[in-house]
């Protein structure tokens, strides 16, 4: 190499380095985006292929309708399934919640066909679960085992465990802004992690355009009429928070009671689901209908356009608790749609708003108060059903978080801030200090 070949190259990395310390950020950033857009492709590619496999389910089940009556043997299945070779990945997404606040050791790669073999099982033979859970557990037991080639310490893991759960949400609901601040809002009630909201967002939103790449299609909603802001609307607006929010705490404290039952009456864990899918199915069958297992999305749909019947968000809180508490897989949070939407759609009888916009504010409020998560709750409403009952959602996803207490269906939630002086010394049983 010649003189001025070699001063040249000394010049490009003097450039290089003084760029580098100038913008001291930047190596954070190209780490991170690389990291991300793999995240991004294997959470988006998961939640695709779990979506198209959901819905096959959901309509083979529909046309098979007796195959409900199996629901208790493919709950043996799933029991010993987990009980025989999955009890470090049972806890599901606590243990991604817990490895964020204490990270040990890489979370087992089984955990992502587990959970989608043990979901599908769930919708085809008809319990009542949702899709979250699978697609947080997917993402975040594959993208964890990229700690070790990354070469990640613990809080970085940490960043990449809150991505990878956005990237799950975003993608599975085709809610990327709701997505990333979810990830970075539920681990902690009341604070959220700021170092990880790049990684969050770009992860997020990249494995949502993975899931579009794969023409998979998401449910739309929509609210014909929203009226204008004004006090009486708004009062309205709160009565109703505080409905979502009393549900949203009922819900939590009936499906952590119920899961201590099981665990208290029957203690060889695989006949657990097995008595719950007898309940499931029996009940199924007693009242003539599938509207309260599965995903019921045509439900959440109806409840959008019409007055629906107050029983119909008690029933589908029914199913949901003994599906669940039972150790059936699947997720809390479409169900809590449901329930959230249909409860709204109800409080018409009582509250003077439209229907479409009550049943929009239950469905992410009932949510928000559920899991402690009332930013991200806002941003869905807002990418659901359009910015202009952006003000309509944000009352109602605030007052029911303040109106759920510290419940959560989620028990490794710790509380980074309480919601007022009330909880200063109340932990209620399911969190603990930092």
């Amino acid at each position: 190499m010649s003189k001025p070949q070699r001063t040249l190259s000394k010049k490009a990395i003097f450039h290089i380095l003084f760029f580098f310390r100038k913008y001291p950020a930047l190596p954070y950033i190209i780490k991170w985006l690389c990291i991300s857009i793999i995240i991004g492709i294997l959470a988006g590619t998961a939640s695709a292929g779990f979506l198209v496999s959901l819905e096959w389910a959901t309509h083979f089940r529909e046309n098979h309708i007796r195959l409900i009556a199996l629901l208790p043997v493919a709950g043996f299945l799933i029991g010993l399934l987990y009980y025989y070779y999955g009890k470090d990945v049972e806890a599901g997404n606590n243990l991604l919640i817990d490895n964020i606040h204490d990270p040990k050791e890489t979370i087992p790669f089984k955990m992502a066909p587990f959970v989608y073999l043990g979901t599908i099982a769930t919708h085809l033979f008809g319990g009542s679960a949702g899709r979250e859970g699978t697609a947080l557990q997917m993402a975040g037991a594959m993208a964890d085992q990229l700690s070790k080639p990354f070469k990640l310490d613990k809080s970085e893991r940490r960043i990449l465990l809150i991505a990878a759960i956005a990237a799950g949400f975003g993608s599975v609901f085709g809610t990327p802004l709701a997505g990333a601040v979810f990830g970075l809002e539920v681990f902690l009630v009341g604070r959220i992690r700021y170092n990880a909201i790049f990684p969050a967002f770009a992860s997020a939103v990249l494995a949502d355009s993975v899931t579009n790449l794969w023409n998979v299609k998401h449910t739309h909603y929509h609210i014909d009429l929203i009226p204008k802001l004004e006090f009486l609307p708004v009062l309205y607006s709160i009565l109703a928070g505080i409905a979502f929010g009393i549900c949203a705490a009922g819900f939590s404290r009936m499906i952590h009671w119920a899961g201590s039952v099981f665990k208290s009456k029957i203690k060889y864990p695989p006949f657990r689901p097995v008595i719950g899918g007898i309940i499931v199915a029996v009940a199924v069958f007693a009242i003539g209908t599938t509207r309260y297992i599965g995903l019921g999305i045509p439900v959440i749909l109806e409840s959008f356009e019409k007055q629906l019947p107050l029983y119909d968000f008690a029933l589908k809180m029914v199913f949901t608790v003994v599906t669940l508490s039972a150790g059936f897989k699947g997720g809390e949070v479409t169900p809590l749609f449901f329930i959230g939407a249909t409860l709204g759609s109800a409080l018409s009888i009582f509250i003077p708003l439209p229907v479409g916009l009550l049943a929009g504010m239950g469905f992410v409020a009932v949510f928000a108060g559920a899991t402690n998560t009332p930013l991200a709750c806002m941003l869905m409403g807002i990418e659901l059903f359009g910015a202009e009952c952006g003000v309509y959602i944000a009352i109602a996803c605030v007052v029911s978080y303040m109106f759920s207490g510290h419940q959560s269906i989620y028990t490794k939630q710790k509380i980074g801030e309480v919601k007022n002086r009330r909880y200063e010394n109340e932990r209620d049983g399911y969190f603990s200090d930092l």
